[in-house]
């Protein structure tokens, strides 16, 4: 990594003389991957990023380009091994916004077709999650919240969910209000998906039980559901399922006041 980075102002220098960039200042975030702002050659503000795990932008690439068609991801314009250089969403900054904003993002995203051959399935990327979280589990300040019984039941009504499916559309995969930005009159805009095939509730539960400590996870996943036209059974279950994870995600980084109590009452709810 260290000599990755001593190259990193020579490629950038290299990649602007290319594609007509004027280089600006380099983002402050980025444990393995730097971006910075620029210009191109037209004005527009646009983000050059620039990484040395080259399999992971590809993969980020691909994904973004699959869903430019609902004109709700940041647009990719240009692209080659190692490094991205993608537009600057205006005002940019993380949005707050109300269930049926959140409804009609879901709703851009989900009008896409899934690319032929994607094998990326909503079933594989809940086992990912599953393991790798629940390895957590036993560190003394998770259990000391989460136990065994809640996170076995979530995993139960995430294997149901996911047998009962009725509906499967291209999810963002990863679609939390961290990575959704405010594009002004352009509505919201996503960044950093991870594409798969399966239940369009599963776009709104990060969304929904981002609500804890806030409005409350009923009252939102109610207005989500409504605006969507979502099973409600169905979005409550897998909000369900993510409350857990959620509450993990809390314990490590801090969480809104009230939240975690919230969130576990929620997910142990029968």
């Amino acid at each position: 990594m260290a000599g990755w980075c001593v190259g990193v102002p020579a490629r950038a220098e290299s990649l602007a003389a290319r594609w007509g960039l004027v280089l600006g200042e380099p983002y402050d975030d980025g444990a393995s991957s730097v971006a910075v702002r620029c210009t191109t050659a037209d004005g527009a503000p646009a983000v050059l990023k620039l990484t040395p795990d080259e399999g992971f932008l590809d993969s980020q690439v691909e994904m973004l380009r699959s869903l430019a068609p609902s004109g709700r991801v940041v647009g990719v314009l240009a692209a080659e091994t190692g490094a991205v250089l993608l537009e600057a969403v205006v005002p940019g900054v993380q949005a707050a916004p109300a269930p049926a904003e959140w409804a009609g993002l879901m709703t851009a995203l989900h009008s896409v077709p899934p690319p032929v051959g994607l094998e990326r399935t909503l079933g594989g990327r809940m086992e990912e999650a599953f393991a790798r979280i629940g390895r957590r589990l036993a560190e003394p300040v998770i259990a000391a919240h989460v136990d065994r019984e809640v996170w076995d039941l979530a995993v139960r009504r995430c294997r149901h969910l996911l047998d009962t499916a009725s509906t499967e559309v291209l999810l963002h995969g990863d679609l939390h209000p961290g990575n959704v930005l405010d594009g002004g009159a352009r509505g919201l805009v996503a960044i950093d998906p991870k594409t798969c095939v399966g239940d369009p509730c599963f776009d709104a539960m990060d969304y929904v039980v981002d609500a804890a400590g806030k409005e409350g996870i009923e009252d939102r996943c109610a207005r989500v559901a409504t605006a969507y036209g979502l099973d409600h059974d169905r979005l409550r279950t897998w909000s369900q399922v993510d409350a857990p994870l959620l509450v993990i995600g809390h314990l490590t980084y801090g969480g809104p006041d009230g939240a975690v109590e919230e969130l576990l009452a929620f997910a142990a709810d029968r």
